[in-house]
């Protein structure tokens, strides 16, 4: 059965797409960090990794899933390693600041993502 981090990566992937296509480029870096996000969740749930308290800190995430995963156990490709970090500043830019997020850099976000969100689901379906 999938994490249902993961469905919600898949689906927020998903509306990345859709805004792409849609040119609204800041909800495009929204959703790109969210599927991200979640697809880290769901990554760090199938390795039995949870924070202490029942909450999934954006901190936590990005520590423990390059931490752990990418470079401890090298269970995701090092090329994973800043693309959380690159989708939170360019999420926050697009949420917080004034200058649009351009069409290349939307592009690039979404390219992130579906690595990102392809290489969790391609582990969880990978046997052990």
């Amino acid at each position: 059965m999938d994490d249902p981090y993961l469905l919600k990566a898949e689906r927020s992937l998903l509306g990345a797409e859709s805004e792409y296509a849609a040119g609204r480029y800041e909800n495009v870096a929204n959703r790109c960090y969210y599927a991200c996000f979640q697809a880290a969740i769901a990554g760090l749930r199938r390795h039995g990794i949870r924070p202490s308290v029942d909450q999934w800190g954006h901190d936590f995430v990005q520590s423990r899933f390059v931490g752990q995963l990418v470079n401890r156990r090298h269970r995701y490709p090092a090329a994973l390693r800043t693309m959380l970090t690159d989708l939170r500043v360019l999420r926050q830019r697009a949420d917080y600041e004034t200058d649009p997020i351009s069409q290349v850099e939307a592009a690039r976000g979404l390219r992130k993502a579906r690595l990102v969100v392809a290489a969790v689901a391609e582990e969880g379906a990978s046997p052990r």
